[in-house]
């Protein structure tokens, strides 16, 4: 029971990566709150963890929206008592390199992927301080550490929340809030097949990665795992790659 305690919000939580986080989770002890916009995946999940014994709500939110995110906080607490760790894993992708990408694609994946991550991270900062410290865990991706071939503005985005996530832990260390982030892969979810959408792409991704197959969203739920619990307490700033070895390369 690694997490036993604690309570943990994740974005994006309803499915994919987010379902796995908030399985794993509430598995090690965690109180969850499953956060998404959509609504009837997540109740689904909360209900299914709470089959399993396990404690976990749904609460819909925009992490566009600092009015949504306020009130999901304040419902955080009010269920649960405290706020322990939060998972930015909310994040969308559209393809386009630099001259195909309008402002308001621009705007859009910036919009979620990256305001979503500075406002959460704002607003849990004065639950977390309460409680003597949290961790803070922010889902980039491996294209916020190199260029990207199909999207500029997704790779921005993802280059944004790693630097706001060193920012973040210079700033707050002094406080007991840790502040990670994780950079995945070739994940096999639905946001990957909008990136590999088709066999020979998969096929093709595959090959380039070292051991030789897609990750899961489970490989990114037990780093987020270790980020979470106490076992990291000496971890902030960090960037925590979980890509198979491809940008070993």
């Amino acid at each position: 029971m690694r997490l036993e305690g604690k309570v943990a919000l994740i974005t994006g939580g309803a499915r994919g990566q987010g379902a796995a986080e908030a399985r794993v989770f509430a598995k090690e002890g965690a109180k969850v709150v499953i956060a998404d916009i959509l609504d009837g995946d997540g109740e689904k999940l909360a209900a299914e963890i709470g089959e399993a014994g396990g404690d976990a709500l749904f609460i819909h939110l925009d992490v566009t929206s600092e009015d949504q995110w306020q009130s999901a906080i304040s419902e955080t607490v009010s269920r649960f008592g405290k706020l322990d760790v939060l998972v930015n894993n909310a994040a969308i992708w559209r393809r386009g390199i630099v001259e195909e990408t309008t402002g308001d694609h621009w705007d859009a994946i910036m919009d979620v992927n990256a305001k979503g991550v500075f406002l959460g991270t704002k607003l849990v900062i004065p639950e977390m301080r309460k409680t003597g410290g949290g961790s803070i865990i922010n889902i980039s991706s491996v294209a916020g550490l190199v260029g990207s071939l199909t999207s500029s503005a997704y790779s921005a985005s993802k280059g944004a929340v790693r630097l706001l996530t060193k920012s973040t832990a210079i700033q707050y260390a002094g406080e007991g809030i840790r502040a990670n982030s994780i950079h995945p892969g070739a994940i096999d979810t639905e946001m990957g097949v909008q990136v590999w959408p088709d066999a020979e792409t998969r096929e093709e991704v595959t090959a380039r990665t070292p051991v030789g197959r897609m990750g899961v969203p489970e490989d990114i739920a037990f780093g987020a795992l270790y980020l979470a619990s106490d076992e990291s307490s000496f971890v902030t700033g960090s960037e925590l790659v979980i890509d198979g070895g491809m940008f070993a390369q």
